[in-house]
């Protein structure tokens, strides 16, 4: 298959949006990238001391690896190292190059309809209620026996949604033509479903 088909998945933190770019991918046979682990890699550098413009310039392929990435610490380390415009330019070329391989690609994250891929097959904006995705964050984070309660988590969503859509460089927003998916009353099976509903017929055109 040498077809180029693209699928930008965005939201907030939480949603769903991986978990459905994921199925997605699986179900339509497309490679997935999940542009959130490149900033959470640069976060992670961060936070060992690197610079973020330089951690984003040298990211390898094992720097996107280990369970570490997935913690709170990293994930507000990541958000905040995204809004600096020296990262956002280094990690570009990288995502819309994989979003234009042959034989299609589904990317997550928050910028992907708006700036990453604005001419994208297909755009779909993933979200839910902060509280909704606090309780998610939280199950998943007690499941691994992390030390939170869910008050702090509910707190670092707003935080984290509110310094996502006031940064200057590529706020988290719905590109003008996204479909909304909202999954806050949503089984995941349910949201997967009408991902696919809402891509299925872009296929065949």
């Amino acid at each position: 298959m040498t077809e180029t088909f693209t699928i930008a998945v965005d939201g907030p933190a939480a949603a769903g949006k991986g978990t459905i770019a994921k199925a997605l991918a699986e179900h339509f046979g497309f490679a997935h990238l999940d542009t959130g682990l490149l900033y959470r890699a640069v976060g992670a550098k961060h936070l060992l001391g690197v610079d973020p413009a330089k951690a984003s310039q040298t990211l390898t392929a094992e720097d996107l690896q280990g369970d570490d990435l997935r913690g709170p610490e990293v994930a507000q380390a990541a958000s905040k190292v995204a809004v600096i415009p020296e990262v956002r330019a280094a990690l570009l070329s990288f995502q819309r190059s994989f979003a234009c391989r042959a034989g299609g690609a589904v990317l997550d994250g928050r910028d992907i309809g708006t700036v990453i891929c604005p001419q994208a097959n297909a755009k779909l904006f993933v979200t839910a209620s902060p509280e909704t995705r606090a309780d998610r964050r939280f199950a998943e984070l007690a499941a691994k026996g992390a030390a939170t309660s869910r008050a702090q988590v509910l707190a670092d969503v707003k935080e984290r949604d509110e310094r996502d859509q006031d940064r200057v460089e590529a706020p988290l927003k719905p590109a003008e033509d996204a479909i909304v998916i909202d999954t806050t009353e949503l089984a995941i099976d349910d949201a997967i479903a009408a991902a696919i509903a809402v891509v299925e017929p872009l296929r065949v055109r």
